[in-house]
């Protein structure tokens, strides 16, 4: 037996084959280092003038967008800290919708920050006490910074949805935000509740069909569903409607049975009761006034054949959620199987028609009258990813929707707010003593990160463009920032942006600092990083294909 080494230390404490990263240099440095790779993705996507990326995921799907949430998402990032500024990005992207990008860089800009402060020989505790400082007196600026007036606003008046909803637009869409902004607005308003704030981001659909331009897009009050009718009846006006969940077929029988046939009339007599079952069933919905019939599961021949005797238009809708939503749009109660509906069962629709868009054949249902729940937005576009693309945008506006209803303070945009709380914290930190005002230095330093990154994305000079954004700031006008349209006036490209009509939501900043230096702190308070040697078994690679993680 030869003599074998004894683990010692942490060592012989932990199963073998673990990780075990301690101290600055090892855990907390290397941390840093991976969140500003992330945010360095993610950065030069910021902006109206942001540039797109292409990712490609694991299950060889091409995405092509400047939306950070779809990047990280797909990234599939393994680095523990650098997941932690992914689930800030993701908490972003579902309290509010728009300004995951925002997060993901400020808090990858505050850890840049911090890792120089950390060379210089702070302690992290003293940098976090300094960006939760920080972080209290920004949330505090930020609140003055609101415009007057905006508290208030009627969610039903479009020119005010415009213009909140403009930048969070502009962002995914840039040269096309006036188009999508007035079909948003208008899709968002047709579905707004009487009290606003149960707005329903599900409520507005889109319906994405290649071929045409932007300017083809419309709304649609009411469902626009994949796929051809069933049947030779191809349009309805103002019709009741009867949905039944589980099929349109002659039903089977719980419990089997076998049938001893002797002779050919029996044979033949037994086939006709099961035709004329099927056609009482269907002669009950026709004669309960219903024109038109939506299953969610299989149509058998014959049940199809007597609906046609009947004029009754047969319509057939797979997905589940799509059957919910509608029953939504119609009003209608789904009943299980096919039996005689109720009058309170059956829902009511102006027109249902089949039309072809593009080459692809759609049906739509619209109810204008009543209250209609949902309106679908029908965007156009030459390729597939574009139109997804499309679709980001209009998420993105639906949700900034939602979040105005909630709170429609806004604030300047086009990084106006940025230079003035950059400017407003430098003038906090000197008023702090001890070493805390270096963290509150550098938390102002990194909101720079904002109008550089504009300035960069737009192919500007960002030294140049900052200073200058100081230095109006400085005389008192906090409503300037970055017009990258306009570079020949002789202000250049910074302006008044309430002139430009740029503003942000309140509440997208506010939780998008607030999530950024959570995020922050919560990487910089780790000093050790200890890693179990990963489970045994087959590698998550080797999935079968077509099969999704979950």
């Amino acid at each position: 037996m030869g003599f074998s080494m004894q683990p010692y230390g942490i060592q012989s404490m932990l199963k073998e084959g673990h990780k075990h990263l301690s101290g600055l240099d090892e855990a907390v440095l290397k941390n840093i280092d991976a969140c500003k790779q992330l945010s360095t993705i993610t950065r030069t996507s910021l902006g109206p003038e942001g540039m797109n990326k292409m990712v490609i995921n694991h299950l060889d799907k091409l995405f092509v967008t400047n939306d950070a949430a779809t990047i990280v998402n797909e990234l599939e990032v393994q680095h523990p800290a650098a997941k932690i500024l992914v689930l800030a990005g993701k908490a972003q992207q579902e309290e509010i919708g728009d300004g995951a990008n925002l997060t993901i860089s400020f808090a990858g800009e505050l850890l840049q920050n911090a890792e120089e402060l950390i060379r210089m020989g702070l302690h992290p505790s003293e940098i976090i006490s300094g960006y939760t400082k920080a972080i209290g007196k920004t949330i505090e600026v930020l609140g003055e910074l609101v415009e007057k007036g905006s508290e208030t606003m009627d969610v039903r008046d479009k020119e005010q949805v415009v213009t909140r909803m403009k930048a969070a637009v502009a962002s995914k869409q840039h040269g096309l935000e006036d188009i999508l902004c007035s079909l948003i607005a208008d899709a968002c308003i047709q579905v707004c509740p009487k009290n606003p704030a149960n707005f329903d981001v599900d409520n507005v659909r889109v319906t994405k069909l290649v071929g045409g331009g932007l300017h083809n897009c419309t709304i649609v009050r009411g469902m626009v569903l994949k796929g051809d009718a069933v049947g030779s009846i191809k349009r309805m006006e103002k019709a009741k409607v009867a949905v039944f969940a589980s099929g349109v077929d002659s039903s089977a029988t719980e419990t089997k049975g076998t049938v001893l046939i002797h002779s050919a009339e029996q044979l033949e007599n037994y086939a006709k009761t099961e035709e004329a079952k099927v056609e009482e069933l269907i002669k009950a919905v026709a004669d309960s006034g219903a024109k038109v019939i939506v299953s969610g599961g299989a149509i058998g021949e014959m049940a199809l054949h007597f609906c046609e005797r009947y004029k009754l238009m047969v319509l057939k809708i797979s997905s589940k959620f799509e059957l919910r939503r509608f029953c939504r749009t119609t009003g209608t109660s789904a009943l299980l199987k096919l039996s005689q509906p109720k009058a309170d069962d059956l829902g009511f629709i102006d027109s249902i028609s089949v039309e072809e868009i593009g080459g692809s054949r759609v049906t739509v249902v619209r109810s204008e009258e009543g209250g209609n729940k949902i309106a679908t937005v029908v965007l156009r576009g030459s390729t597939d990813s574009i139109l997804d693309d499309l679709e980001r945008a209009v998420d993105d506006g639906v949700n900034t929707y939602k979040a105005m209803c909630r709170d429609s303070r806004m604030v300047p945009g086009a990084a106006a707010t940025e230079i003035e709380l950059a400017r407003r914290l430098k003038e906090f930190s000197f008023k702090e003593t001890g070493l805390d005002q270096y963290a509150i230095a550098k938390f102002a330093e990194s909101f720079e990160m904002v109008p550089r990154t504009l300035a960069e994305n737009a192919g500007l000079n960002p030294m140049d463009i900052i200073s200058k954004l100081y230095e109006k700031h400085a005389s008192g006008n906090t409503k300037v920032g970055i017009d990258l349209g306009g570079g020949d006036s002789e202000d250049g490209v910074c302006k008044d942006v309430s002139t430009l009509n740029i503003w942000d939501l309140y509440v997208t900043k506010f939780f998008a600092l607030k999530y950024a230096a959570d995020a922050a702190c919560t990487v910089l308070r780790v000093d050790q990083i200890i890693m179990a040697k990963p489970a045994g078994g087959p590698g998550r690679r080797e999935q079968p294909a077509g099969m999704d993680e979950d």
